[in-house]
Formats: C-alpha cells, structure tokens, sequence
C-alpha cells in the first residue's frame, strides 16, 4: 500500500515505529513535496491578479513545474521504501555467509538510488521558489520562504541517507562519486534557500 495514502498521523506513526520503513528518506521525501506545495501556493495566489499580470505565464509554467515536483516526490517516499527493504534484509544475513558482502555492496548502492533523486528533486524546487519569493503575490511570500526552508531541510536529511549508506561500501571508487553529487548539490543549494529565507526574512520586517 502505498504510504502516501494514509493520514498524517498514520504516517507520522509508523515513522516513530521499528519498522525499518518509512525512514528518513522517506520523511525527506515528504518534507519536499510540502515545501514544492508552499511554493505553488504563492503561484496560485498570483495567477489572475491584475498586479501581477506581467509574470503570470511565468508563474503558470512554475506552477506546472511544481505540480510535477510534488508528484514527483511524493512518489519518492514508496520509492525509498522499496530501495531500501533488500538493505535492511542484506544486514539480516548471516555474517558467516559468504554472499553477504556482495549482497550489502549492492543493496548500499541501490539504498542511495532515491535519496539522491529526492536531493535532484529538491534543488529544482529551490530554484522555483526563488522566483516565487522575488516575483510572487507579496501576500504570500511567506509561503515562499517556508516553501525554501523546508526543500533546504528536505534536502540536508536526503543526503544524510546517502552518505550513512556509502560510508560502509567496500567500492570506494563508486562510495565517493554518490557522495560528491550529494555534496555539490548540498554546497549550491542551501546557501540559494538560506538567501531565499533572508531576502523574505528581511522583507516581512523581522
């Protein structure tokens, strides 16, 4: 079943259980979908007002944009669910079984599959929201801030998924080619949302 289906506090639950999963990837994946949401909020309080007829077909494609993007990663939290399963039975194998290496090294590998798009899926939004917060309904720039902060920490807890499973790759080679895409998406993009948050920091008068 999918896990996006059930109520916050169903999801919330099962978060805090033993279960293996939903974890933090998955929670990371939600964590955007709302954040891409907040974004097209703003989009949606723009389009048909006379103020800002001027950037309404640009508003029009990012709300498009983000409309995908939150499908995107709500699709993302069943995703990390399912590549992240064959991991955590890799773990239960005996460690005198001799498969157990190999079957660890590409269970890690496949385990760093989703966060890794959830971090591509985050910076797009962080692009988008940098738009809504310079040219959206300034009613609503709010929005746009809390869009950023959230993507910037959907972001952080994705990448954490990657770099706690290539930490223990025997393949160091492929371990520091994942990390080095999660660090440079980390390195461009947070400080983006951390600006996005000042700019609208600074022009609600905090």
């Amino acid at each position: 079943m999918d896990i996006t289906l059930q109520s916050c506090r169903e999801f919330v639950a099962a978060l805090a259980s033993s279960s293996p999963a939903p974890g933090g990837g998955g929670a990371a994946a939600l964590v955007g979908a709302v954040g891409a949401a907040l974004g097209n909020m703003v989009a949606s309080l723009t389009v048909g007002k006379k103020k800002y007829a001027s950037v309404e077909a640009e508003m029009l494609t990012l709300k498009a944009k983000c409309d995908a993007l939150q499908q995107e990663l709500l699709a993302q939290v069943e995703a990390d669910e399912v590549n992240f399963l064959p991991l955590a039975k890799a773990y239960a194998i005996s460690k005198d079984d001799p498969t157990r290496d190999n079957e660890l090294e590409k269970a890690s590998i496949l385990a760093c599959q989703t966060p890794l798009q959830i971090m591509e899926l985050c910076c797009q939004a962080i692009d988008c929201m940098a738009v809504f917060a310079e040219k959206g309904s300034r009613l609503a720039v709010s929005d746009a801030g809390c869009g950023a902060v959230l993507c910037k920490a959907a972001l952080q807890a994705a990448s954490l998924n990657v770099f706690t499973n290539t930490k223990t790759m025997k393949t160091r080679a492929v371990a520091e080619d994942l990390n080095a895409k999660a660090t440079a998406m980390l390195n461009t993009y947070c400080p983006i949302a951390d600006q996005i948050f000042e700019s609208v920091n600074l022009y609600i008068g905090s």
